[in-house]
């Protein structure tokens, strides 16, 4: 794993609602951070050479950084540590931002989905909608209502525009009903765990609702379209390398010596970012749209694969 650039950041200010840690995070020297969108995470470098990727939910003119993130007892190590030891004037390594998850206007309706900590990136992008007098609308969904970070703030920002769906209070989130409230030349956004995905990309299918979702964790993969090695081709070096089944394109062409930035090894953070030249590539990464895919441009080697004999990468 070659890990980016990172800087340090300090944290400044921690509040805890329940499993959710908010924390602010700033330049220990005082100066500026890199800028960044809604949508956009960081990485941070936590013990044990763990690295994960944080969605940024304060606001983008702020002079410091904001994450909420979630004690999860059986999740991948990292964040638990993060939520129980965080302290003014702890200072981590971080990387970033990076933003593959951008709002973009649209001429209808926006409507914004959360589910749980996808909240995080949500919230920044149903403010930028706001103060662009854009025409939106947010559901979030959570199991109680004491668990669901932002909830307060969401609730003074966008008013009668925000919905709450509460799992232990009986309102749980029409997914057919609000997809059929967008209308004609709107757009849906989401983010959540991967069952509510599942479910939201399921209702924008069958009412035709063009949606944008983030993964915090890698979909579930189908049968590589080729179980036998490929070529990949170096462009910036002429060199070849045959990637064998099992062996991932990143680690195939680290070994023969080639730099590429990686993060989470699992097609969710972006950080591997490759140009294609030539070839066709198999897409088995939790970024790309269909219409990305289709361009068959960029592709992500910590996960994805050749459907085809030969590749010819921009490395």
């Amino acid at each position: 794993m070659t890990h980016a650039d990172t800087m340090p950041l300090e944290v400044i200010e921690v509040t805890r609602h329940g499993d959710v840690a908010l924390i602010t995070l700033g330049n220990p020297g005082g100066g500026a951070l890199p800028a960044w969108q809604p949508g956009a995470h960081i990485d941070l470098h936590l013990p044990g050479d763990v690295v994960r990727q944080y969605s940024l939910c304060g606001d983008p003119d702020a002079p410091a950084y904001r994450i909420a993130v979630l004690r999860e007892a059986d999740g991948r190590g990292g964040s638990q540590w993060l939520v129980d030891h965080a302290a003014p004037g702890l200072t981590l390594a971080g990387a970033g931002p990076r933003c593959h998850f951008p709002y973009e206007p649209h001429e209808g309706t926006t409507l914004f989905l959360a589910g749980g900590i996808g909240v995080t990136p949500i919230a920044a992008m149903a403010a930028q909608a706001r103060v662009a007098g854009h025409d939106y609308r947010v559901a979030y969904s959570g199991r109680t209502r004491a668990g669901m970070a932002l909830v307060d703030e969401l609730a003074e920002t966008h008013a009668d525009r925000l919905a709450l769906h509460v799992s232990d209070e009986g309102t749980r989130a029409d997914l057919d009903g609000l997809m059929m409230s967008v209308g004609e030349g709107g757009a849906a956004y989401a983010c959540g765990p991967a069952a509510y995905l599942a479910a939201v990309e399921e209702a924008a299918e069958r009412h035709a609702v063009a949606l944008r979702v983030e993964h915090f964790t890698p979909v579930e993969l189908a049968e590589p379209a080729r179980d036998e090695a490929f070529e990949v081709e170096l462009a910036m070096t002429g060199v070849t390398v045959e990637v064998q089944p099992g062996t991932s394109i990143l680690q195939a062409v680290e070994e023969a010596g080639a730099f590429v930035l990686s993060s989470c090894t699992e097609g969710t953070c972006g950080t591997c970012e490759t140009p294609v030249l030539e070839g066709e590539v198999d897409h088995r990464d939790s970024i790309l749209t269909a219409d990305e895919r289709a361009r068959n441009d960029v592709m992500y080697v910590c996960v994805s694969r050749a459907a085809c004999p030969r590749l010819v990468l921009d490395l």
